[in-house]
């Protein structure tokens, strides 16, 4: 048995780009978790791939939401984790001084890849309060793709078997269409496995459809004939 695809047209009011995590403690190699995740960015081209989704979202009037991940101090209070949680907290992952605090920012882990900031700091982008774990749950996401009447998502961003694997189920749990963006994504390579190829497994079998970048650029281009990228 082949599984079908059931695809994604493109409605330029429904439709938003979400990506999730681009920072630098993923995507950059200073990055603390760069030594893990590294290789499969780089075979992936992510970074590029993810900038070409960004730029053709600017460029089509799409509009834009970045879900990030922070934490803060009080966050290295919890008195349980999971392994990868265990993980983040031990290397400093997207570590800021405090909710209300920029100071160390700039230039940091948790800090956008320098590339990305003249989209995501343009005043239109959508800057979701961070999530905590993976999934999209416990910020405002959901709520302010909802107040948009947005819902068809293309989904990019890191990592692959994680936060972006988690945002899909998420999303598709609430009601949304996904079309996932299989090269704007990595994940690590540990030796229990490659978080990436398990996680191609998944998107194919639950996202609407599962495009490289040059197709959902393709589609963008068929779909809003009348909004040319410059």
């Amino acid at each position: 048995m082949t599984l079908p695809n059931p695809g994604m047209t493109i409605d330029a009011e429904r439709t938003a780009i979400v990506i999730i995590d681009p920072q630098n403690d993923f995507l950059s190699p200073s990055g603390v978790a760069w030594g893990v995740v590294g290789e499969s960015v780089t075979e992936n081209n992510t970074v590029a791939n993810i900038e070409a989704l960004m730029k053709a979202g600017k460029a089509y009037d799409l509009p834009l939401f970045i879900s990030p991940h922070y934490y803060f101090p009080a966050d290295h209070r919890w008195k349980f984790e999971g392994a990868l949680e265990n993980l983040m907290h031990s290397i400093g992952m997207f570590d800021r001084p405090g909710p209300l605090q920029l100071e160390g920012l700039e230039g940091s882990g948790a800090d956008w890849l320098d590339i990305y900031k003249p989209y995501i700091e343009d005043g239109k982008t959508v800057i979701c309060s961070p999530h905590k774990v993976y999934g999209p749950e416990n910020n405002d996401l959901i709520l302010q793709l909802r107040k948009q009447r947005i819902d068809k998502v293309i989904l990019g961003g890191m990592s692959s078997n994680l936060c972006v694997e988690s945002h899909l189920r998420e999303l598709l749990e609430q009601g949304f269409e996904v079309a996932v963006v299989k090269d704007a994504t990595a994940g690590a390579k540990v030796p229990e496995g490659d978080g990436y190829a398990s996680a191609l497994v998944n998107y194919r079998m639950l996202a609407n459809t599962v495009w490289s970048t040059q197709e959902a650029l393709q589609v963008l281009e068929q779909s809003l004939p009348s909004l040319q990228p410059a």
